[in-house]
């Protein structure tokens, strides 16, 4: 039920409260939508506080948004080793800004007496959410390494159902606790946005564009006396406009000095008739594996047990791989009693699949973060990363005619009877009954 609340309710609340909330603030106290800079009271220390946290967030947006709204664009960039490794690095190198501009600023608060005095409880909950959030993800980038390949079989798949109206849970089931708390924690940022300075984010000063420059002077008796007056007459509107419109000439001139370049840059190498039948053949290839993998989903939906070796085949240190009715990997062996025993090849870590050798304890390993699991009861190892055991997968036996001899649940549970001398020309199949069950 918690678990229903926090990954299912709590992000459609937060969502539900971003909304209604900013546009009722901004319709109630329009003047509050901004973040009420502090910077007239204190900007030394604002600075370098400001500055580190701004740049990091926004590295760390756009390393979060893109494997969201591009996630096919992301997995192919990070086939890329050198550039999987350079993605990570930056991530941790922007939250690192992060980390040391957010200190500042709660010091700043905390210190400065000016600043101090127009601090409000909601201001330190804010900041204190943030680091919090920061060293989450910080510690999620050390002990959960490559989380920029990971993610995108996992909470980009949860976010994008949240966004369609059907949350699947299973996706963030298994993650680590420390991934789980990430995303609760920037789902009660979201929720707080409408009561905090957060909110200037979607306050966007547009009109500053063609808004005159101005300067502000502390207008008191003790600033007047120590700053001569200076009488100028500034067209600041005519400089403005004039230094527009220069801004824009320059840039159209490098425009369409660059424009055969750019035309060149979007529309990409002439190709050679060699070239292009190869990137055609690759198409062709990646619309056959879509097609191969409907075939295989229309194939369980319509068939209550589907083929997956003969029982010959199977071997005790080697197994097979195959794909169960839910569309995920599995593998198939025979025990020493000469019976199959299938298991689910998913890793309940992070969604890895494991491999198919046994090694000398009988044990499978999930490569992605050394994960060992035991063959027959499919429990992990202590020490490992995953804590929950691979399910077992129920099976069924069939002669030659398709008649059904034997079957066995996820459990151990058998049916049916069976002659010795039969097994070596026996089909394994997998049961629809069983996994609608599990």
């Amino acid at each position: 039920m918690l678990n229903v609340f926090l990954f299912a309710g709590l992000p459609y609340i937060a969502l539900v409260t971003l909304v209604g909330g900013t546009i009722y603030r901004y319709r109630s106290n329009r003047f509050s939508y901004s973040a009420l800079s502090s910077q007239f009271l204190e900007k030394k220390t604002l600075l370098w506080g400001s500055v580190p946290w701004h740049l990091g967030v926004f590295i760390l947006l756009i390393g979060h948004l893109i494997p969201i709204f591009l996630p096919g664009l992301w997995r192919s960039l990070m086939v890329n080793q050198a550039f999987l490794l350079l993605v990570e690095s930056a991530g941790i190198a922007a939250a690192i800004l992060c980390l040391f501009g957010l200190s500042v600023a709660l010091v700043r608060r905390l210190t400065v007496a000016k600043v101090q005095a127009v601090t409000s409880p909601m201001d330190l909950v804010v900041l204190g959410l943030l680091l919090f959030q920061v060293l989450l993800g910080l510690g999620v980038a050390m002990a959960h390494r490559w989380g920029a390949v990971w993610s995108t079989q996992t909470t980009t798949p949860y976010l994008w159902s949240l966004l369609l109206l059907q949350p699947n849970l299973d996706l963030v089931a298994n993650l680590p606790p420390m991934v789980r708390l990430h995303l609760v924690s920037a789902f009660v940022l979201v929720l707080l946005v409408p009561f905090s300075r957060l909110v200037h984010m979607f306050s966007v000063p547009l009109a500053y564009l063609w808004r005159a420059p101005q300067i502000v002077i502390w207008n008191n008796p003790r600033r007047f006396r120590e700053v001569p007056v200076v009488r100028q007459f500034v067209e600041s509107r005519r400089y403005f406009l004039r230094g527009a419109f220069g801004l824009t000439a320059g840039g159209t001139l490098l425009t369409a000095g660059v424009m055969d370049k750019a035309v060149s840059f979007f529309r990409g190498p002439a190709m050679s008739p060699e070239e292009q039948a190869a990137l055609l053949r690759k198409r062709l290839q990646r619309l056959e594996m879509t097609a191969e993998e409907r075939e295989l989903e229309l194939e369980r939906l319509r068939n209550n047990y589907i083929f997956v070796a003969n029982l010959k085949e199977l071997q005790p240190q080697a197994g097979k791989y195959f794909i169960d009715y839910q569309m995920r990997p599995a593998l198939a062996f025979r025990t020493e009693d000469g019976l199959p025993l299938l298991i689910s090849a998913k890793c309940t870590h992070l969604g890895c699949t494991v491999a198919s050798a046994v090694d000398a304890n009988k044990q499978l390993l999930c490569p992605c973060h050394m994960s060992y699991f035991d063959l027959h009861s499919g429990a992990p190892s202590p020490g490992s990363p995953a804590l929950a055991p691979l399910p077992r997968l129920g099976w069924a036996l069939m002669d030659a005619q398709g008649k059904l001899l034997l079957k066995e649940g996820p459990h151990g549970r058998r049916e049916g009877e069976f002659n010795v001398a039969q097994l070596e020309e026996c089909g394994v199949f997998i049961c629809k009954e069983y996994e609608e069950n599990a």
